[in-house]
């Protein structure tokens, strides 16, 4: 049934009353990528918030000789990999990369062959949730998925300092 209009309003104080038509977007995903040398060594992270609370983060090593870009693509599918596996429909998404966060909201067209592959997954992991949006933010607020991104870069140097010593 549709409430007709003035049952909207609190009639004493002439408010209107609160009825949620959007979902609330609880869950926060932020995710970075490095690359120290672009093309270089190069790490992803994300992290999962709950009404500013951090209930996940992960990190891992993305390659050698890979790009910035590259490496932001592979945190942001990182975490919204984890948010469908964690069955979260909405989701608020912030990253300090302009150019991922344009390309998911269409306001620029991915034509990089390099980076392709890497929206279209995004893309397609997109379609699980009910609401997703995407914010772009500074770098100085994207502080724990820079640190993840950075560890996982210093781990895998550190592992292969490991190695060559034996």
């Amino acid at each position: 049934m549709i409430p007709k209009i003035d049952e909207l309003f609190n009639k004493k104080e002439n408010k209107k009353i609160s009825n949620k038509i959007y979902p609330e977007l609880d869950y926060l995903l932020k995710f970075d990528g490095c690359s120290k040398g672009n093309p270089g060594l190069s790490g992803a992270g994300a992290v999962i918030y709950y009404n500013d609370k951090e209930i996940w983060f992960d990190s891992f090593f993305v390659g050698e000789k890979c790009t910035n870009n590259q490496a932001e693509y592979r945190g942001l599918i990182l975490g919204l990999q984890q948010a469908k596996n964690m069955g979260i429909k909405n989701l608020r998404v912030e990253g300090d990369s302009l150019l991922v966060i344009n390309h998911m909201k269409c306001i620029y067209r991915c034509q990089s062959r390099l980076l392709l592959d890497f929206y279209n997954t995004a893309k397609d992991l997109e379609c699980y949730f009910e609401k997703i949006e995407y914010y772009h933010i500074y770098r100085k607020d994207n502080k724990r998925a820079d640190q993840l991104s950075n560890i996982a870069v210093n781990q895998y140097l550190d592992n292969e300092y490991i190695y060559e010593d034996i």
